[in-house]
Parts: structure tokens; C-alpha cells; sequence
């Protein structure tokens, strides 16, 4: 399994009322908001952009880790495994963040 297609519709109703684009990357998908990456699947965890300040504190937290592809760890990205996301409201909490954020940023 490339990634986790149920995820990605619960990702979806997540994000209803948020415009944005849904984009297949990394072996999975994501979805982006004014051109950035919010959140996405990466074969069965949840993948969140998250302020970069906060990296350290989040990846604290239960069922997280480092998003890592390439041997060195992406600050303000994290996984959260499928036990961190398995309700809507921890789902919803975990997207939330990741749009939180990339409102932040600068439109591409």
C-alpha cells in the first residue's frame, strides 16, 4: 500500500470548508492550502507541517515522530502514527495545526 486511502478521505472531510488542493507526493499524498503543503498521508501516518518553533514540543507528544524520508529528520514536519489519529477529534486537532501554520505562510 502506497499510502492510506482511508486516511486520505478522513483527511478530506477534515478539511471541509478549507480550499485546497489535493497533490500526490512522497508516495502518498498531500494537501495544500495557497501552495503549501498542510498535511498529507505517508503510507499509513498522518504527515503535519507545524511551526518549526513548536517541532520539538509536538514531537513530544504521544504517537509522533520525525518526519524523516532521507536519512536527516525535516524540522516542522512531523508523523503521527495511526494510534495518534485514530478519533476524529485527534485527527481534526492534528489538521488543524498543520493549516494553522501554513495560513501563516506566504501564498505560492
Amino acid at each position: 500500500m502506497a499510502y492510506d486511502p482511508k486516511l486520505a478521505e478522513r483527511i478530506r472531510k477534515s478539511l471541509k470548508g478549507v480550499p485546497f488542493v489535493e497533490k500526490k507526493m512522497f508516495g502518498g499524498v498531500g494537501y495544500l492550502i495557497h501552495g503549501n503543503m498542510a498535511c498529507g498521508v505517508h503510507r499509513d501516518h498522518l504527515m503535519v507541517r507545524v511551526d518549526p518553533a513548536k517541532h520539538e514540543q509536538l514531537l513530544r507528544k504521544p504517537h509522533v515522530l520525525p518526519f524523516d524520508l532521507t536519512g536527516k529528520p525535516m524540522k516542522g514536519w512531523l508523523l503521527v502514527k495511526p494510534a495518534g489519529c485514530g478519533t476524529g477529534k485527534q485527527l481534526d486537532t492534528w489538521v488543524n495545526t498543520g493549516v494553522d501554520f501554513v495560513l501563516t505562510l506566504p501564498s505560492k
